[in-house]
């Protein structure tokens, strides 16, 4: 259920806030804002210094991928969630904006400076920009790493990878190259989808042509 003062904060922050905040949501009973990513630097400086927020922590920025959203005026594929704190007053908010692959954003560094490793993380993992961040680069994967992994049409075998080279002495970055021997799957039981290829052992599950007789040993009863 939702808590009354909450519904309140939310009509007053949407008030407070009109044209920069498009609306609101309640989702598992904490507060979502859906707001204007230009204006993400304005809104989060009200929700900090607003003696009836006072959301004065930043728990996390965080990404989500749609990419079967059509990019338009309102922004793009991702999802960019900023999710506040207020110990004052007990409550949690999610401000959420939109944008594209090329799309710059705002970054929240002046107003909360715990953002700049969570706007690296966003980028990345999603590859999202955030102008005026002071250190945007890779703070997860290798220096080396290419592309984005969170992306949901991001190969879960990645592009390279990397070993330690005996002879040259050193880390070297190369082309994936995947080893198995069985690449077709049929989503059935890998032991049931193998039928014309015998393992080693096989032949202790093949039922013997003149049938099983009470003085046979089953698997796993003695040698």
């Amino acid at each position: 259920m939702i808590d009354d003062a909450l519904k309140d904060l939310a009509d007053y922050i949407t008030e407070q806030l009109e044209g920069a905040v498009s609306g609101y949501e309640f989702f598992k009973d904490e507060l979502v804002l859906n707001a204007r990513r230009d204006d993400i630097v304005k809104i989060l400086y009200f929700l900090r210094d607003d003696k009836e927020c006072g959301f004065q922590i930043l728990v996390d920025v965080c990404g989500a991928d749609y990419p079967e959203r059509e990019a338009d005026q309102a922004g793009g594929r991702f999802d960019v969630v900023y999710t506040l704190l207020s110990m004052r007053h007990n409550h949690r908010v999610r401000v959420k904006i939109q944008a594209g692959e090329t799309t710059l954003v705002p970054t929240v560094t002046g107003v909360y400076s715990s953002a700049g490793w969570f706007e690296r993380e966003v980028w990345d993992m999603y590859g999202v920009l955030f102008s005026g961040n002071p250190d945007l680069r890779r703070i997860l994967t290798d220096y080396g790493f290419e592309g984005h992994p969170q992306r949901k049409d991001f190969p879960l075998t990645g592009y390279v990878e990397l070993r330690y080279d005996e002879e040259l002495k050193r880390v070297v970055y190369e082309p994936v190259e995947l080893m198995q021997d069985f690449r077709k799957f049929d989503y059935l039981s890998p032991w049931e989808a193998m039928t014309d290829v015998q393992l080693p052992g096989d032949e202790k599950a093949m039922k013997p042509a003149h049938g099983w007789h009470a003085t046979d040993k089953k698997v796993g009863e003695g040698r």
